[in-house]
């Protein structure tokens, strides 16, 4: 798994809410990818921060959740999905103006149902450049690896 850098800070005219201290949000970020390469974005629900923005599903681990037992919930809870082998990618700090997250993102290459959007949220199966916008910015660092480990040298989104 890749070290993590410099956090990636979003939208850095906006106060940090919480202050320079806030404590560090961990998320579960699944990266579905098809046989075909074709990989999930879902849109984040209206009610919730950055809602319309394009992202990978996840959501925060709980009390004593590893990653791996995060991820196996909330792509159960947001897409009605079981997941098959988790593979822990890479880790991403982005400081966005509402909270500072740690991103684990885990590629999923294997699950079994029908996709559901118990959030009415939206779904699209992409390829490399997107189609879909705007993109979270937690987003972006994934399709530049994605693209990278590609050999892809075009516009991304």
């Amino acid at each position: 798994m890749t070290a993590l850098t410099t956090p990636l800070v979003a939208d850095a005219h906006q106060a940090r809410l919480g202050g320079p201290d806030r404590p560090v949000v961990d998320v579960a970020v699944g990266v579905l990818i098809q046989p075909n390469g074709e990989f999930l974005l879902t849109s984040r629900p209206q009610g919730k921060v950055y809602a319309g923005y394009w992202e990978f599903p996840g959501g925060k681990l709980e009390a004593g959740e590893t990653v791996e037992q995060a991820l196996v919930r909330e792509l159960h809870e947001e897409l009605g999905i079981h997941i098959g082998q988790i593979v822990r990618w890479r880790e991403e700090m982005v400081d966005y103006p509402h909270a500072l997250v740690r991103l684990h993102f885990c590629k999923v290459l294997d699950w079994t149902g029908a996709l559901q959007m118990r959030e009415a949220q939206s779904f699209a199966w992409q390829h490399l450049p997107v189609t879909v916008a705007p993109i979270l910015p937690g987003t972006v660092p994934v399709l530049q690896w994605l693209a990278a480990d590609a050999g892809f040298s075009d516009a991304i989104y």
